[in-house]
């Protein structure tokens, strides 16, 4: 664990009970049971970009979401969240649309800066703060990725592979995410081929058994998606051999890019305790962090599920740890 000595400090800035930091699922409904509990929550949401880490998170970049209980026509990942926000704001969440840049959990209370890092005052101080700043799909780095996620492109099987029926899909990587997509999407899918660089794969023997076993799917070896095409919907995905650098067009319909995922935290580097691949560690069954009054939930610490459903769920626990932590520690009586 990381050591941290704790010092007292006193500035001129707005100070809250609660900073929360992020507003996908989890950062929402942390939201909205902070402000039930009279916590009167500062959301810091993010500032608007096209990728992942704009206000919302994730589901900003997902067209329909059809497994997120209560929709039984479906919902759009930006109404669901447009929704999730207008909730926060009526029990009395504030928001402010800006990206933190620095924190300062060695103190009390902590210091939260947005806009200038080195700025010698934070822009606000919180009794505690809850980290939700999410994750993001490690991308190819493509032309028309980005605008064709929702589109054909994925990073989620589980989210849109029933949008694939009887279509020819395809996927990148070569891990046990990969497989574990390229299996479950053949439950929809007339064929997926797997794309992947080398010649064999880093996934589990038990992944690459039930991968290669499945009849459904076709392994493109030594193998890269040069570019994508398509306008306005995917239509297919150029593929060239690094062994002899000839390309051919795949005629597919949908691209889900399964070669990683990473979290949004090196704002808590050398402060907050992480895994190697950077995924924040909690308290087991608590989203407790190694530092008191700090609180972690969504994708931030989840590597496994990696679901709105289940950030949501953090998001509700980490509220609560926070509210119950305030309440011994900052609101009893003297």
């Amino acid at each position: 664990m990381l050591a941290h000595e704790i010092a007292i400090k006193e500035y001129n800035v707005p100070s809250r009970n609660v900073v929360i930091i992020g507003s996908g699922p989890a950062g929402l409904t942390a939201a909205i049971y902070a402000a039930r509990a009279n916590l009167e929550p500062l959301v810091i949401e993010g500032a608007p970009s096209s990728t992942s880490d704009q206000p919302g998170g994730q589901l900003m970049l997902t067209t329909d979401v059809e497994n997120y209980p209560g929709f039984p026509e479906g919902v759009t990942g930006p109404e669901l969240m447009a929704d999730f926000r207008r909730q926060a704001e009526r029990f009395g969440s504030d928001f402010l649309t800006d990206r933190v840049t620095r924190v300062d959990f060695a103190q009390r209370p902590f210091g939260v800066w947005v806009g200038d890092p080195d700025a010698v005052e934070p822009s606000f101080t919180a009794d505690s703060v809850i980290v939700s700043t999410g994750a993001r799909s490690v991308m190819l780095g493509l032309d028309k990725e980005q605008e064709l996620i929702g589109h054909g492109v994925s990073t989620c099987a589980t989210c849109d592979g029933f949008f694939f029926r009887d279509q020819d899909i395809a996927v990148v990587g070569g891990g046990d995410s990969a497989m574990e997509e390229a299996t479950f999407l053949t439950k929809f899918a007339r064929s997926v081929t797997v794309i992947h660089r080398r010649d064999e794969l880093r996934a589990s023997k038990i992944m690459q058994e039930r991968a290669m076993a499945n009849p459904k799917i076709i392994f493109r070896w030594n193998a890269v998606v040069d570019s994508i095409v398509g306008d306005t919907s995917l239509e297919g995905v150029v593929v060239r051999d690094v062994t002899n650098d000839q390309t051919e067009t795949l005629p597919v319909s949908g691209l889900f890019v399964a070669i990683g995922h990473k979290p949004n935290t090196d704002l808590f580097k050398g402060q907050l305790d992480m895994k190697d691949n950077g995924y924040l560690i909690t308290e087991p069954g608590r989203t407790a962090s190694n530092v008191d009054g700090v609180f972690v939930c969504g994708d931030v610490q989840d590597e496994i599920y990696r679901q709105a459903v289940t950030s949501a769920g953090s998001g509700c626990m980490a509220a609560i740890d926070a509210e119950r932590w305030l309440e011994a520690n900052v609101h009893a009586p003297a």
